[in-house]
């Protein structure tokens, strides 16, 4: 219903209210047919949910079907294994990611508000869920708007919209009815839930709660966006199916064809599902998830909330960065930088050693700024609060001064007027626009005291305001006048109301005043986030700032923190056909005056072109954007809890240094995720030909039992210490291309050639222990099955000295290593062996495997070294 083309007395007729508020009953009724004022899509995931999530990969679902086929042989040992293996990763990924809700859900408890509303005629405090409509609410200053609401009464009320519509300066708002026609974010008579009052104080009567206000609209149309997947759930996904079709194939063609030489149904079974078992890294779901949830504890401890697990990995192959400006790459916080009086510019950071009588102008000028002001410096409007804190910061007791020089009477301020005036006993402060100011000044106060304002003088102040504002610098004017006898004894103004323009000088506050000077103030580059976006730069990153302010601020910002660009505006956005922004998008990287559907057209048009994009936002509006870029971060400070739901990632601090970091956490785990899948597929590799090749000649070595146990102990201790290999030079690299998977053509290389390397080895080793046996022997299955142990972690290190990595760097791994070699040697020299169907080793045949170790390493360090030649560069960086 369009509420805001209706005067009030006809919006509280068709609530059925009054000004008085709705009774008890009356409100009980409407709770009951309309439901609790809350957003149901803002509670998250349920426990189930979660953990169900766990099992979704293809990769997983090809172990529960190789699970499900040893039962049916009879293998319970091998279906038990994979399927501890299983509920193993599904725990390690619930325990994460539930987590991470749970620290939402603390948030959520922490801003859950009260609202002041009239029940029965009084007014009385009730929890904001509570509400429904025809409710008369109270709001003031530093309120959250608790519902949608239409305003039946309004003093000198401002409201921030930003996180509904992406404006950034407060609005300011009106009861009057408006034409059906006009947009949202100029409906001046509407309060939308979520916004926030900077000024003022209203009545108004609820219109809409819950899923039925903007914010619920929002949330309801979030519902039906897809979350895209990551690259590594993409290639995980991928290798899960081909390993899907590999097994088919295999068993496809090894059962006819061991059934034809006469081998048997049970004898060609059981060597199928020994390819089977071969084939699948049963321990790869599990170590990507601990992989994952590592970096996750990481990120937390460094103010990164990562809400699902693959984002992690998903931020280290992002080459684009979509940040917002305020309270990201800047403090957040409104600061007085610099000071103006005629003829003397503070840096409001150096005033010490300035002369006493430029000293005393600045005093005046920092006491009218804190005087004329309805803020503290921790409560009230960010500018006034900046202006406060400016004071005290240069050794003005505000609170001494407010008791020494009391507020009489004062002329509020409006965004039609400009300005703001106090009057006190002896002396009339004023505020405002530095034009506004200026054009009621008839003297300014230079280095003698006040003179007259002449031409010059005026050039002279409005050059100044030209200079703080090509700085970026929001300018405010500041004057008085001594109390006079125009003003009655009482320090009330005479003759009228001091909230209106008065018609004469006689009796208007703000007429015949002494212009002091100026104050500029901004919203400060936060310090480090410079050398941050330097890393995000040299990484092969491209950062692109999107804010609401205008061109100069943002154009100034950009170049304060590193980032040199065009800037292109929000209107210049939407004149821009899909296909035109394309070709704009790579080449400007500073967006202003941008609202969130720009941003959404941003962002689209950039994954159109290819890139894979890390897009940050705090308002409703910035949900859609959030949950459809390949990662979505929010601010846990200023967001709306829409968005913190949309999003991948919370940033705790809402600090842009907190996304380089995150950045290089998840290029740490790709290569540490590159180094255990190039080292697990190559052992299955070599496995899967070996069992294959040796069933041809009526061989069936490794049955399935030993083949579990090959990967549990390779795929176990080792592979997930390899998670925790410290980072190199990720930030010194290029992002890998979107398309380029993890099995890239280096991981395919290398995989080929280290399981060629092993089936021959083992090949050689079986029919040497073989000796001419007709069939397998004890011993010999012992032999190739320790060597294929003993081989695996000869080849860890050959993988880590690829990826750059020292080899005692990791005290853990070599703690697993030592490990899982104990592990195997209690299967041989234990009662263990006969589950395994082993016999204890002498000297001499570990002798024998240390022949076969000898002549693996070096061919494997060779391999290594010619792929790492291949890479891009690598020549120039290895000569």
């Amino acid at each position: 219903m369009d509420w805001h083309t209706r005067n009030s007395e006809a919006v509280l007729e068709e609530l059925d209210t009054t000004a008085a508020g709705l009774t008890t009953e009356a409100a009980a009724d409407r709770m009951r047919r309309e439901g609790r004022n809350e957003i149901t899509g803002d509670r998250g995931r349920g426990a189930l949910r979660i953990f169900l999530a766990q099992f979704s990969s293809a990769l997983i679902w090809v172990l529960i079907v190789a699970a499900v086929l040893s039962v049916a042989i009879g293998h319970l040992v091998d279906a038990a294994l994979i399927g501890i293996i299983l509920l193993a990763n599904g725990v390690f990924g619930f325990v994460q990611e539930f987590r991470a809700e749970r620290s939402l859900d603390a948030l959520r408890e922490l801003s859950t508000p009260e609202v002041v509303v009239r029940r029965d005629g009084t007014e009385r405090e009730i929890e904001a869920t509570e509400l429904v409509p025809g409710d008369v609410v109270l709001v003031e200053q530093g309120d959250v708007v608790p519902a949608d609401a239409r305003l039946t009464d309004a003093n000198n009320l401002e409201v921030d919209e930003a996180t509904l519509t992406g404006e950034s300066v407060p609005v300011g708002k009106a009861t009057e009815a408006l034409d059906a026609e006009t947009p949202l974010a100029e409906r001046t008579n509407m309060l939308y839930k979520g916004t926030n009052v900077t000024r003022g104080n209203a009545v108004a009567v609820v219109v809409a709660t819950g899923m039925e206000t903007e914010v619920g609209e929002i949330a309801t149309a979030l519902i039906g966006t897809e979350d895209p997947d990551t690259p590594l759930q993409r290639d995980l996904d991928r290798l899960a199916r081909r390993l899907g079709i590999g097994v088919v194939a295999l068993s496809a063609l090894i059962v006819p064809l061991l059934v034809y030489e006469g081998r048997g149904f049970v004898q060609a079974g059981l060597t199928a599902v020994s390819l089977a078992v071969a084939a699948i890294p049963e321990g790869l779901p599990a170590v990507v998830t601990l992989t994952l949830a590592l970096g996750v504890r990481t990120m937390a401890e460094e103010n990164a909330l990562v809400r699902t697990l693959p984002a992690v990995e998903a931020l280290g192959s992002v080459d684009v960065v979509c940040t917002d400006k305020t309270g990201t790459l800047t403090e957040g916080r409104m600061r007085v930088r610099a000071a103006w009086v005629d003829g003397a510019t503070f840096d409001l950071g150096e005033v010490d050693g300035e002369s006493t009588e430029r000293a005393g102008r600045l005093d005046r000028l920092l006491e009218i700024g804190a005087l004329c002001n309805d803020a503290t410096a921790e409560e009230g409007d960010p500018t006034e609060r900046a202006l406060v804190a400016g004071a005290e910061a240069h050794g003005i007791d505000v609170g001494a001064r407010r008791e020494r020089r009391p507020r009489r009477d004062e002329v509020p301020f409006s965004s039609e007027r400009k300005r703001m005036a106090t009057i006190h006993d002896d002396v009339i402060y004023v505020k405002g626009a530095p034009k506004e100011v200026l054009d009621r000044s008839t003297r300014v106060l230079g280095p003698d005291g006040p003179v007259d304002l002449d031409g010059e003088a005026a050039a002279r102040i409005e050059a100044q305001v030209d200079a703080f504002a090509a700085d970026a610098l929001r300018v405010l004017g500041f004057a008085y006048r001594e109390r006079g006898a125009s003003e009655t004894g009482d320090g009330s103004v005479a003759g009228g109301d001091p909230g209106g323009d008065v018609g004469s000088a006689d009796d208007d506050p703000e007429s015949d005043l002494v212009f002091v000077g100026l104050q500029g103030l901004i919203d400060p580059p936060r310090e480090e986030v410079r050398s941050a976006i330097e890393d995000t730069h040299r990484a092969g990153i491209d950062v692109k700032m999107i804010t609401g302010d205008n061109a100069l601020t943002a154009r100034a910002i950009a170049e304060q923190v590193g980032i040199e660009s065009a800037v292109l505006t929000g209107q210049e956005v939407e004149a821009l056909d899909d296909e035109a922004l394309r070709a704009r998008v790579d080449e400007v990287d500073v967006y202003a005056r941008a609202e969130p559907t720009h941003k959404v057209r941003i962002l689209d048009a950039l994954q159109a072109n290819g890139h894979a994009v890390a897009m940050t936002g705090d308002g409703v509006n910035d949900a859609p954007a959030l949950k459809s870029a390949d990662v979505g971060i929010a601010m846990g400070i200023r967001g709306t809890d829409v968005a913190k739901q949309a999003s991948d990632i919370v940033l705790l601090d809402d600090n842009y240094a907190t996304i380089r970091n995150a950045i290089r956490r998840g290029r740490t785990i790709f290569d540490n995720v590159w180094k255990f899948v190039a080292y697990l597929l190559s052992a299955n590799a070599a496995e899967v030909a070996v069992v294959f090749v040796a069933s041809l000649f009526g061989y069936l070595v490794l049955p399935a039992v030993q083949l579990l146990w090959i990967n549990l102990l390779t795929d176990g201790l080792p592979a997930l210490a390899l998670g925790t290999d410290p980072a190199g030079d990720v930030m010194e690299r290029e992002p890998r291309e979107r398309t380029l998977g993890i099995i890239d053509g280096e991981m395919v290389r290398f995989i080929g050639g280290a399981g060629l390397t092993g089936t021959a080895l083992f090949l050689g080793l079986l029919f040497y222990t073989l000796d001419g046996a007709p069939a397998v022997t004890p011993y010999a299955m012992t032999m190739v099955f320790t060597g294929f142990v003993g081989f695996e972690f000869v080849k860890l290190y050959v993988v880590r000295w690829m990826r750059d990595t020292p080899v005692l760097s990791n005290p853990w791994l070599v703690a697993s290593v030592g490990a899982s070699l104990l592990l195997q040697l209690a299967v041989l020299y234990t009662p263990l062996n006969k589950y395994f169907g082993t016999v204890p080793l002498g000297l001499a045949d570990w002798g024998i495997l240390g022949v076969v170790f000898l002549a693996g390493a070096p061919v494997l360090l060779l391999l290594g070294w010619a792929l790492k030649r291949r890479r891009p560069g690598a020549q120039a960086s290895m000569a």
